[in-house]
This record gives structure tokens, C-alpha cells and sequence, in this order.
């Protein structure tokens, strides 16, 4: 029995350094302005959201949107600094979080992994901006305006 567990725990171990390097090729594509190699990283269904309120983007609208800054060869750099990563017990689908250095400064970027018939992908993907909780108010003077004009027109009846 504690052999099987140990394999259990070596495979796990395994899978959760395989989406870390999935992971990081992923940054790295973006660095190189690689968009095949981006994007191949995704599924067709993806969701992608960005540190601005109004970015969220599903599958096709983010390939579309992102694709003019690869063509310019200057998509973006993240480098993870800390990463965590969680599977689920049938070990088809995964979860994570990670710091990431970019030119923002730290960012956050959390996201879903799933097991498709051709490995992993990227489906689900969140970046925001990390804020030292000190220089909280400065930002939300600093945003108290646009927020309230978004969200007028967030809030009207559609």
C-alpha cells in the first residue's frame, strides 16, 4: 500500500512539474512574440482576463486581440517568481496561481489547466496587478473616476 501511495504522490509530483513548464513555455512564447506558440497553448474555448476591467475575452476575441502585438514581435513578459499548483483527484484538470515579475511590477496571474485528448491546455486565465495593501488608497483615488463611469454603464438595463 505505501508503495502505491508513493507512486500516486511521484505521478502527481510529475504532472504538477509538467504544468509548470507548460506554464512557463507559455510566458516564454509571449516573450519571443511567438503567437503560434502562445495561443497552441490554449484551448479554442479559452477565457483570458486582464488587468483592466474591460479586458475579458473568450477563445477567438483574444486571439484577435492579442495577435497585432505578436505581429509587432513585442507581446509581453511574465516571468513566475513563486507558482502554485493544485490537480483534482482524476488529475484531468488543474488550477494555479503564481507571482509573476513583469513590467507592471508583481503581478498575479491564476488560472485552470484541463486534460484534453492532446494534453494540457491553458482554459481559464486571470492577470491582475499586485497592490501592497499600504498604497491601497492612492490607487482607489487614483481610479475612483473611470470605475465610476464604467460603472454607470455597466449598471444601466440592457
Amino acid at each position: 500500500m505505501a508503495v502505491f501511495l508513493f507512486g500516486l504522490c511521484l505521478t502527481r509530483g510529475q504532472t504538477e512539474r509538467e504544468l509548470g513548464a507548460l506554464l512557463d513555455e507559455w510566458h516564454l512564447a509571449a516573450a519571443r512574440a511567438d503567437f503560434e506558440g502562445y495561443v497552441g497553448k490554449m484551448t479554442k474555448d479559452a477565457v483570458f482576463i486582464g488587468t483592466d476591467a474591460t479586458e475579458y475575452w473568450l477563445g477567438q476575441a483574444f486571439r484577435d486581440f492579442s495577435k497585432p502585438y505578436f505581429e509587432q514581435g513585442k507581446a509581453w513578459s511574465f516571468h513566475s517568481v513563486e507558482r502554485h499548483v493544485y490537480l483534482n483527484e482524476r488529475e484531468d484538470l488543474a488550477w494555479f496561481d503564481e507571482l509573476l515579475d513583469t513590467r507592471m511590477g508583481l503581478c498575479r496571474g491564476s488560472g485552470v489547466m484541463q486534460k484534453n485528448p492532446g494534453g494540457w491546455k491553458i482554459a481559464h486565465y486571470v492577470l491582475s496587478i499586485a497592490v501592497p495593501n499600504k498604497d491601497v488608497d492612492a490607487l482607489l483615488d487614483l481610479k475612483k473616476e473611470s470605475d465610476s463611469l464604467l460603472l454607470l454603464k455597466l449598471k444601466q438595463p440592457r
